[in-house]
């Protein structure tokens, strides 16, 4: 059913926005009701407006806590037009119909996250505003709720074209988004609370995108977040569910490198990796690894694309490249192709949240992001024989790449250059012949190369199959109840072995 907007409530704390609103309201006659700084605004313009306190016979109290809660207030706005009782009430109590609340809540995250005080939050816990915005939604049969400044715009537009009507589509539409930034609102409040307590999981995310489909054409599949916060696309087709995917692993992966470096991956595991001069040299090492695999594959590198790295990386087809910039010479090239996704990575700690979730049974996992990445200081040598300075080099490269592997995992690494790795087997030896049986189908020689295992050696067979292949130095969690089994074998055949105390399980 068609409602007209008479008398619109209006408390908002961005005004940016507001202006056109208030002129297309005016142009309807529609009547004005506001409170404070608001009301300040509105008069300022040269509109006539009611106060709160007007209408209610109260004024603001309790500095500010208490403005808009009362029974005119919020009788006006909840009782329903078609209640023959509700009509009644409202006539004996002269109460006034609102048909339009616009509300923009105190910025409580805002607050937070600037480091406010603990006095400065509280006070930005709205109380009025929220419950405006809840009573006026309750009511969308009757009420058109705006319950944030993201609303402006769609009010706009529909006062325009329709003349201040509204149907009963558009109040629940407009209810549905009014609901949408109440919860979020509460779930930030719990959180801040809860202070990480992990009481109960409330997660609130917008900015909702449909995908074409999920990880298969016969799921659905949606974003909530806010791409454009950390990338740029420059070119291509629309990402995909498993895009995003493999684009998380590989902004994760290459956050964890400050020397110039290029990854590339398939199915979120790194096929290539290599440290370099630069991003040319990074990727042609990077593809020898695995110039299969890396067909269709995901290559992001922590520096400037230029033209003779473009060109480079123009000869096969992949995917999604992404890079912090690109010179314009390299983008002509790049744009060669006309599906590639061309990401410019504004900001890698935007892209990296605190806690990673992921659904189980009729619940959620949640733990903190692996955010861990050792140097020279966190490694111990467990072995008479001591890895050599480029040894640990590569020890702690590979460690790193581990660490972003599907378990069980082993990496085998030289000269900073991904080698080959074992990725996601049941069997950490498996893990391992798989590795060996890659890097020799690529013509590589493991002698003086390195081993990264995810987690411990429970027995000595590994160091056993790696020693045959040529590899010189290992790197592991260590904390097997028979580490000394393996320690035994290293200091027998010559093995260096350092030991991290810190697992890389990736399930």
């Amino acid at each position: 059913m068609s409602r007209k907007i008479q008398t619109a409530l209006i408390s908002v704390y961005h005004k940016d926005g507001l202006e056109e609103i208030l002129q297309e309201l005016d142009l309807l006659h529609v009547k004005f009701i506001s409170t404070g700084g608001t009301h300040d605004f509105i008069t300022s313009l040269g509109y006539e407006c009611e106060t709160v306190e007007d209408v209610s016979g109260y004024p603001s109290i309790l500095g500010g806590r208490v403005k808009t809660l009362h029974p005119k207030i919020f009788g006006g706005i909840l009782y329903r037009r078609e209640n023959e009782s509700d009509k009644k009430q409202v006539k004996s109590y002269d109460i006034p119909s609102i048909d339009l609340v616009i509300v923009d809540l105190y910025p409580f995250e805002e607050t937070v996250a600037a480091g406010g005080t603990e006095e400065e939050i509280i006070e930005k816990i709205d109380i009025g505003g929220i419950s405006l915005i809840r009573g006026a939604a309750k009511n969308y049969k009757d009420v058109l709720i705006i319950a944030s400044k993201e609303q402006y715009m769609p009010l706009l537009e529909l006062l325009k074209e329709n003349q201040g009507f509204s149907s009963l589509e558009n109040r629940r539409q407009f209810a549905t988004e009014a609901f949408k930034v109440s919860s979020g609102y509460d779930s930030a409040i719990f959180s801040y609370f809860d202070n990480e307590n992990s009481s109960a999981l409330r997660v609130s995310l917008n900015d909702a995108k449909q995908l074409r489909y999920g990880e298969n054409p016969h799921q659905k599949g949606t974003f909530y977040g806010n791409f454009d916060e950390i990338f740029e696309q420059l070119h291509g087709k629309e990402i995909s569910y498993n895009n995003l995917l493999d684009i998380d692993a590989a902004v994760s992966l290459i956050s964890d490198f400050d020397e110039t470096a290029l990854a590339i991956l398939k199915h979120n595991n790194a096929c290539g990796m290599a440290c370099r001069p630069t991003v040319k040299e990074a990727w042609e090492a990077a593809l020898s690894a695995d110039p299969v695999s890396a067909f269709g594959g995901i290559v992001v590198t922590n520096r400037t694309v230029n033209k003779e790295a473009a060109e480079a990386i123009n000869s096969i087809f992949f995917e999604v490249l992404i890079a912090p910039s690109y010179d314009k010479d390299a983008l002509e090239i790049l744009f060669q192709k006309k599906n590639r996704i061309i990401l410019v990575l504004r900001s890698t700690e935007k892209a990296s949240q605190k806690l990673q979730y992921r659904s189980v049974l009729n619940g959620a996992l949640v733990q903190d992001r692996n955010v861990s990445v050792q140097t020279v200081d966190d490694i111990q040598v467990v072995t008479e024989k001591t890895p050599t300075e480029e040894e640990i080099k590569d020890l702690l490269f590979a460690n790193i790449l581990v660490k972003h592997t599907k378990s069980n995992a082993i990496v085998l690494a030289k000269n900073k250059q991904l080698i080959a790795s074992g990725t996601g087997q049941t069997s950490r030896v498996d893990a391992l012949k798989q590795a060996i049986e890659k890097a020799k189908t690529f013509n590589f020689d493991l002698h003086g190369a390195v081993m990264a295992s995810d987690a411990f050696f429970p027995f000595p067979d590994c160091v056993e199959i790696a020693h045959n292949a040529g590899i010189t130095s290992v790197i592991q969690p260590g904390g097997s109840v028979r580490d000394s089994e393996s320690v035994d074998f290293c200091n027998k055949n010559g093995l260096s072995m350092v030991t991290t105390g810190t697992r890389h399980f990736k399930h």
